[in-house]
């Protein structure tokens, strides 16, 4: 009885080592076939320009085609909930945004992930200004004609927003300063801009890559950057912080992610490709046209970071009194 037990142990042990012999292989081998990139938004947006710019280059660094899958639909939940189900094996990343990873936990209740618990990081990829501007109707060319003219009328101002975490910065600036202003939601950018030009709404924080072709050409009138620094492509812009609300700051951002679970060594290689294509001459260049910084991290500093962001927009969505649907 004794003997069958130790050989049943030494079966178990061989069989433990050889998995993990069979898992460590894999790894160092990694990849041997395509990688999928989810883009859990539609094609034409920032984040799937990015998850393209990343992906041709990888592509490169890799020596297997990394085919970028664009799976849009409810606010980047299902993109992003088909990757946290995937094999944690390397062969399905996702690209991740400010919504998927920081704000959706703060206004969906049903998300069927955790953006920390379900993900091993990978790297911060991109940072992103927004744009405060203002219809050329809305008597306000600054922005502290904006906030007093707010607080003149509370409530009779009107916001667009193209998704929730616009709408989250926007109402963190409002409770910041003790402003109240209207939400109006649209279903993207375009609607919500081309609503502004008419003079349907007011106010809006959108995207630069999005918003600032219409404010370079006069159609809307942009009063502000929400980053720490103003940007090089339009320096004429003031920031938030250094005009009504000293220490603002809210950015869009995008960044890879794995399933939980995917091997160290796989998020090792695949952040070290990353980085080292972040910080080509080629791609700074292609990203400052759309107003975009390549910001490559650690895998823990991308972790620290999706944290710090989702612990952010859930105190915002308290204090605005915004409960998850």
């Amino acid at each position: 009885m004794k003997l069958l037990k130790h050989r049943h142990l030494v079966s178990h042990l061989l069989t433990v080592a050889l998995l993990g012999f069979s898992t460590c292989a894999a790894a160092q081998n990694y990849p041997t076939k395509p990688i999928k990139l989810v883009a859990p938004f539609a094609p034409g947006g920032i984040t799937d320009v990015m998850a393209r710019a990343v992906a041709s280059r990888l592509t490169n660094e890799l020596g297997q085609p990394v085919v970028v899958e664009n799976r849009a639909g409810a606010s980047g939940v299902i993109g992003s909930a088909a990757v946290a189900r995937a094999d944690p094996d390397g062969y399905t990343l996702l690209m991740g945004n400010i919504s998927t990873l920081g704000i959706n936990p703060a206004v969906i209740k049903e998300l069927g992930y955790d953006p920390v618990k379900s993900f091993t990081p990978v790297s911060l990829v991109a940072v992103q200004p927004l744009i405060v501007a203002v219809s050329t109707q809305t008597p306000a060319k600054n922005m502290a004609e904006l906030v007093a003219l707010a607080k003149t009328k509370p409530g009779g101002l009107f916001y667009g927003t193209s998704g929730s975490s616009y709408q989250l910065v926007t109402e963190a600036f409002s409770e910041a300063l003790g402003i109240k202003m209207t939400h109006v939601p649209f279903k993207g950018s375009s609607p919500a801009i081309e609503a502004m030009m008419s003079n349907q709404i007011n106010v809006i924080f959108d995207p630069f890559s999005t918003i600032y072709a219409q404010v370079k050409a006069g159609r809307v009138r942009g009063l502000a950057m929400t980053t720490k620094n103003r940007s090089d492509i339009a320096p004429e812009l003031p920031t938030v912080s250094e005009t009504v609300l000293p220490g603002f700051e809210a950015s869009s951002w995008q960044g890879v992610v794995a399933p939980a679970g995917t091997p160290p060594e796989i998020i090792n290689k695949l952040n070290t490709a990353i980085v080292k294509i972040l910080r080509t001459e080629d791609v700074k260049q292609q990203f400052a046209k759309q107003g975009v910084d390549p910001s490559p991290t650690t895998p823990k500093e991308f972790g620290d970071y999706i944290a710090s962001e989702q612990a952010r927009w859930m105190r915002v969505a308290k204090q605005a009194g915004i409960q998850p649907e």
